[in-house]
C-alpha cells in the first residue's frame, strides 16, 4: 500500500510562494499577513522565496491568484482577506464569489491556493483567530500549504 501523506512543514525545502493579501479590514488582514510570514521564516523561507501582493478587498484575491499561477512560478498561493457579515446580503455574495475563484484557479492550474480568508460574524470572532480561541488562521494558512506542497509532489 502506498500512503501519501503530508510532510512535516517545519522541515520543508522552501520554494516560491505567493501571499495575496486584501487590505479592506486592514487591522485584521495586516495580523493574517504578520502571522504568515513569520511562519514561513520559522519554516525557513527566506524573503527571496516570498511574494506579497495586496489587493483592495476580497473579490480581487482569485483574479490576482489566477495571474500568478499562470506564471507557474509559485509553490503555493495563499489568499488572505476578512469579509465581516453586515447588514445586507453582500457578505454571502463576496464570500461565494472569492471561495469559487480560488477553488477555480487551484483546479485549472493544478496548485494550492489556501483560502485564509476569515468569514465571520463580527469583527470579536475574526480576532478570535487570530491568536485567540480558534488559533491563528495565518499561520494555518502557511501550514497547509506547505502540506499541500508535500502532497503533490508525492503524487
Amino acid at each position: 500500500m502506498k500512503h501519501i501523506k503530508a510532510e512535516n512543514t517545519n522541515n520543508h525545502e522552501p520554494f516560491p510562494v505567493a501571499i495575496i493579501v486584501s487590505v479592506f479590514n486592514r487591522d485584521i488582514t495586516s495580523e493574517l499577513q504578520k502571522g504568515a510570514i513569520l511562519r514561513l521564516a520559522e519554516c525557513g523561507f527566506d524573503e527571496h522565496y516570498i511574494t506579497l501582493v495586496e489587493v483592495p478587498g476580497a473579490v480581487e484575491i482569485p483574479l490576482v491568484a489566477q495571474r500568478l499561477a499562470q506564471k507557474n512560478k509559485y509553490g503555493a498561493v495563499i489568499a488572505l482577506g476578512a469579509v465581516i457579515r453586515g447588514e445586507t446580503s453582500h457578505y454571502d455574495y463576496v464570500c461565494q464569489q472569492v471561495s469559487e475563484g480560488c477553488q477555480r484557479v487551484a483546479l485549472e492550474f493544478e496548485i494550492p491556493v489556501i483560502f485564509g480568508v476569515l468569514t465571520t460574524e463580527n469583527e470579536a470572532q475574526a480576532w478570535d483567530r487570530l491568536g485567540g480561541k480558534h488559533g491563528h488562521k495565518g499561520v494555518e494558512a502557511v501550514d497547509c500549504a506547505l502540506a499541500m506542497n508535500a502532497i503533490l509532489k508525492q503524487l
